[in-house]
């Protein structure tokens, strides 16, 4: 096995990047984001985050994210107008809310409002990686992919 010059390594990373599904974190807990985007990033997607709901717009305006996973509790808009004005504006992002409001009513808002799956705190890293795929995957973003568990740089591969 050869070794790679630094270029090498930057360009098989870049375009690993470039190929990469874009998903949005949108909480106002940092860590909290933080744990969610480093276990998104371990698995292969484009992560940014957002601690509010400005942000999160103005963010989302320019990544053109695929998925938002998106907190309701913000501190100046919640999640459901994040949600009411990326609808609004046409943005066809998949949503997934995650949130500690688990009342009924808060539940059929966010999927009444354009909300895709909704998820409570505590939560699963593992469900909720499977939710984001199978979110990506309704949406048409990604393919079944029987090999979705390996992980693959340049010519090594790593099969759990």
């Amino acid at each position: 096995m050869g070794a790679f010059s630094g270029q090498e390594v930057i360009a098989m990373a870049t375009a690993t990047a470039e190929n990469a599904q874009r998903i949005l974190v949108v909480d106002d807990e940092s860590s909290i984001s933080d744990l969610i985007s480093t276990s998104l990033r371990f698995v292969g997607f484009d992560v940014r985050t957002a601690a509010n709901g400005a942000q999160a717009l103005q963010i989302a305006e320019e990544f053109k994210p695929h998925a938002m996973v998106l907190d309701v509790m913000l501190p100046d808009l919640d999640g459901f107008e994040v949600c009411k004005q990326i609808r609004n504006e046409g943005v066809e992002a998949g949503v997934l809310f995650l949130t500690a409001k688990d009342g009924m009513e808060d539940k059929v808002k966010g999927l009444t409002l354009g909300g895709d799956d909704y998820m409570t705190k505590p939560f699963s890293l593992e469900e909720l990686v499977a939710r984001l795929r199978a979110l990506l995957r309704r949406t048409g973003v990604t393919q079944i992919d029987q090999d979705e568990e390996k992980i693959r740089f340049a010519d090594l591969e790593l099969d759990e």
